[in-house]
């Protein structure tokens, strides 16, 4: 639709459909050219003599007093005085609304200025061009676009500063096309563009960004003879430079023959901004030799620039220039607190923000970020309460950045009071903070709250989605994970961490199916060699006991350490150390340098497989070959190698000859051997150093009274669990997941409510029946006692028996079985599941909490050995 310069198009009514009223207007600050034909207020004699109230006369034109009073900035009483002019039914002259209308626009009041509008509205049909001028400006000052756009419809006449007007509104609002829709409609009128329009329409271009478009309008700046303003100019380096057409830019600047400070900038910041942060310095150096002083724009780009390079020298010369030449204002402080962040010197920039005498919210946030970057989240959450102490209100990074910190020490008490604080404040609404709220709540194990604050969020983005189904997936909620994954890909497209997420809750619920599918879709979107993914993917294959698949994929993509260490976590949870260690010395022919992970792998591996010289020669080569000193975690597994193979006097003679203090795992290692072989004594000690250093994991009272049960101690048993109960502490319910049809089924222990319950239970009769018939030690009443069969009840559920007998129920005869369960595997369960197997003649895999099972024929993989229960031999 072309808007003529003289006849409007768009009829004067209030309710005019706005065209780009579909997209939310935030308010922004704009700043636009003065009119010319409209700066000068005339404040011409009225004809008529006009009265204030009913009961006295004033001499004084009301029109004049109403415009000086708008001069003088006093906006009560300009409106008291339009309000009473209107009461009277007085005539208001355009010059006074005019002048009202600056005043609403410098005062930013908005409300008055809807109340002007209003009173324009009933006194003219169409507006004048001055008068629509300062509407125009108003509006656009305040964001509101729709109200802007009636204003220009109702213009009897427009000049270029109408056009330039409404142009700079949309672009500066981000509706770039719409903004260069005008402009071209202002050429096809026939208004002439001038040294106002070019700059905005070509920022407008940069802003797109649209290159070709910006050709188009350097054309038109040469037709219409403003090739050699400065300011034109200016704005065609940048427009350039926002395009990445870093050539044009340039040759535009070698031609000025004139330059000022922002021509130097837009060429510094513009390279800076494409990469060519060396060039960037080069110019700025350029800059000072011909004796142009660098202002606070300058310096922040050049700071910035040796923040992206990491370079430390040419910073601190930087730095030496900005205090030699008094140019530390508060955002070039800002900008070398980062850089300092960013190169890892924050003594540096906690002494840039030390000697700060105004800080603002920018400042303090920089300096919470660079305590939270280098790990000192004490100190960040420290920096944020004298934020609060200094009377700075944080914004939204702030929140987020100090919600970090606390996920990192597990401060829900803090996250919590960010959390109400965005409340009050309305910044939960920020995505960023809402986010980080997700992943704070959900590392700190309230996985209920981070589920209330993403279903209370109106627009979720990726991130959102993503944080949702990675914390689910840390409180073992992998079941739910995927349905939120499902939900997500109906509205967003899953991004690589996503997906990464994703595989992770897959491979601890079995799902290989969902596995399989989300390695189609990488595969479909070109995503198989993106970052982790493929390891992710190899991940998936080997917890889900797919290790054909597992080798086919390691064999596809480029192999790092991570991905040896893969394939050998996987030969370690089987007990296969043998196969572990061949792994190992062909990763050292292929030339991968082993980590620190490499070795807590083996070190498990040969743990799970009883090698235990072969494990202790590789503690040593890892010191004393490879240069890696042990962690918490490598002296854990030399303790867990030592008590599995029943040598627990050596295993707490190396705990206390360590030269760290041990932590609850490494304690927990020899509680757990201690269970295996039953030494309650020796156990006991162990528990004791644990509960002294961690109360609230379930999983050591858990070994606790499983050492106590197998030693028939229940009294024990039942004092630790009332124990737990007083603490608040819950053992999970046995849990079983199997994937039929590519849909995951979820079996609670006890669970009497699932559709095809009955069938299931007909199934199991079934089996028990047969049992019995055949003689087979396998049930509860046979085999073990009552007592035993409450201890199974309680550590293992029983809750892969159900499983099973679904699969049975719902897949193809032949077909193979796979269960995952959160719990171990007791031995009556292991009885059962291996005779199902030879009576279907199926293949069964059951994972547990520590060992794979696969039953096939009556005989299962671990050879009798990895179910809960088994006495050490």
């Amino acid at each position: 639709m072309a808007l003529p310069a003289k006849t409007s198009p768009i009829p004067p009514r209030r309710d005019r459909p706005n065209p780009s009223s579909h997209q939310t207007h935030h308010p922004r600050t704009v700043r636009f050219p003065p009119d010319p034909a409209s700066r000068q207020l005339g404040l011409r004699k009225s004809r008529e003599v006009s009265v204030l109230s009913a009961s006295s006369l004033n001499t004084q034109n009301p029109n004049s007093h109403l415009c000086e009073l708008c001069l003088r900035g006093d906006l009560q009483q300009a409106l008291g005085c339009l309000n009473s002019m209107q009461r009277s039914e007085l005539g208001v002259e355009e010059d006074s609304f005019i002048a009202f209308s600056r005043l609403c626009e410098h005062k930013r009041a908005r409300d008055e200025g809807a109340l002007v509008f209003s009173y324009v509205l009933k006194a003219y049909a169409q507006l004048s061009i001055r008068l629509g001028n300062a509407l125009l400006s108003m509006f656009v000052r305040f964001g509101n676009l729709a109200d802007a756009w009636y204003v220009f419809g109702r213009m009897s006449e427009r000049d270029a500063f109408s056009w330039n007007v409404m142009v700079g509104g949309y672009a500066k609002n981000g509706f770039f096309d719409e903004a260069l829709d005008l402009y071209h409609r202002m050429l096809w009128v026939g208004i002439k563009p001038d040294v106002y329009t070019f700059p905005c329409v070509l920022r407008t271009c940069g802003g797109v960004p649209d290159l070709a478009r910006g050709r188009e309008v350097h054309v038109h700046v040469i037709r219409h003879g403003f090739e050699s303003d400065v300011d034109v100019l200016n704005a065609l380096i940048t427009m350039y430079m926002k395009c990445g057409d870093v050539v044009s830019a340039r040759l535009v600047f070698d031609r000025m023959s004139r330059r000022d400070r922002i021509s130097w900038n837009a060429m510094i910041s513009g390279y800076i901004e494409n990469g060519e942060c060396y060039e960037g310095l080069r110019q700025f150096i350029r800059m000072l030799e011909c004796g142009i002083d660098p202002d606070i724009m300058t310096m922040t780009s050049v700071v910035s620039a040796c923040e992206i390079l990491m370079d430390g020298k040419i910073g601190r010369e930087i730095h030496g220039y900005v205090i030699r030449t008094a140019l530390g204002d508060v955002s070039v402080a800002n900008s070398l607190i980062q850089f300092y962040s960013s190169i890892g010197r924050g003594e540096e920039a906690e002494d840039v923000f030390s000697r700060m005498e105004c800080k603002d919210v920018v400042s303090w946030t920089s300096m919470i970020s660079c305590f939270e970057d280098n790990l000192l989240h004490e100190k960040a959450i420290e920096t944020y309460k004298m934020m609060g102490e200094a009377g700075v209100a944080p914004d939204e990074i702030t929140i987020a950045t100090v919600l970090s910190a606390c996920t990192s020490l597990g401060r829900l008490d803090v996250g919590t009071e960010l959390h109400e604080l965005a409340n009050e404040t309305g910044l939960i609404s920020c995505s960023i903070v809402a986010n980080t709220l997700i992943d704070m709540y959900s590392k700190c194990k309230s996985i209920d709250k981070a589920l209330d604050i993403f279903h209370n969020i109106p627009e979720k983005n990726v991130i959102s989605w993503t944080s949702i189904i990675l914390g689910l997936r840390i409180n073992n909620r992998c079941f739910e994970a995927l349905i939120f994954f499902r939900q997500m890909k109906l509205r967003l497209e899953p991004n690589a961490i996503t997906l990464i997420s994703v595989l992770s809750a897959c491979s601890r619920i079995g799902a290989l199916m969902c596995g399989k599918e989300i390695h189609a879709h990488v595969l479909r979107n070109g995503l198989a060699f993106h970052g982790f993914l493929p390891n992710a993917l190899l991940d998936m294959y080997v917890r889900c006991g797919r290790m054909g698949s597992a080798w086919n994929q390691f064999n596809l993509h480029e192999r790092d350490v991570s991905s040896w260490n893969i394939l050998l976590t996987g030969y370690a949870e089987r007990g296969q150390g043998s196969l572990a260690l061949d792994l190992y010395h062909k990763m050292n022919i292929s030339g991968v340098c082993p980590d620190e992970i490499t070795f807590i792998s083996l070190l498990c591996a040969c743990s799970r497989s009883g090698m235990v010289d072969e494990g202790l020669e590789y503690f040593q080569q890892m010191q004393y070959e490879y240069s890696i000193t042990p962690n918490l975690k490598h002296y854990a597994c030399v303790v867990d190698l030592l008590g599995r193979a029943g040598q627990l006097e050596d295993a707490y003679e190396f705990i206390q000859e360590m030269p760290v203090a041990p932590d609850a795992a490494i304690w927990g290692a020899l509680l757990n051997a201690c269970r295996i072989h039953r030494q309650v004594d020796l156990g006991e000690l162990a528990a004791r150093h644990i509960f002294e250093k961690d109360t609230k994991s379930v999983g050591y009272y858990i070994l606790l009274c499983n050492l106590y049960a197998d030693v028939g101690k229940w009294d024990e048993v039942a004092k630790v669990r009332k124990f737990m109960r007083e603490k608040g502490l819950t053992m999970d319910p046995g849990c079983s997941w199997i994937e039929v049809k590519g849909k995951v089924h979820a079996f609670l222990s006890g669970d009497d409510y699932h559709p095809q319950k009955s069938e299931i239970n007909a199934v199991i009769e079934g089996f028990y029946d047969k049992m019995k018939i055949d003689g087979f030690g396998g049930l509860d009443n046979s085999s073990i006692d009552k007592i035993e069969a409450s201890r199974a009840e309680i550590f293992c559920g029983h809750s892969e028996r159900i499983a099973v007998a679904f699969g049975l129920i719902n897949t193809a005869p032949g077909m193979p079985i796979r269960v995952t369960k959160n719990l171990y595997m007791c031995q009556s369960c292991h009885d059962i599941v291996k005779f199902i197997s030879k009576v279907v003649r199926r293949q069964i895999s059951i994972r547990d909490t520590e060992n794979f099972h696969h039953f096939k024929d009556g005989a299962c993989s671990c050879g009798d050995e990895g179910y809960w229960g088994k006495q050490a031999t």
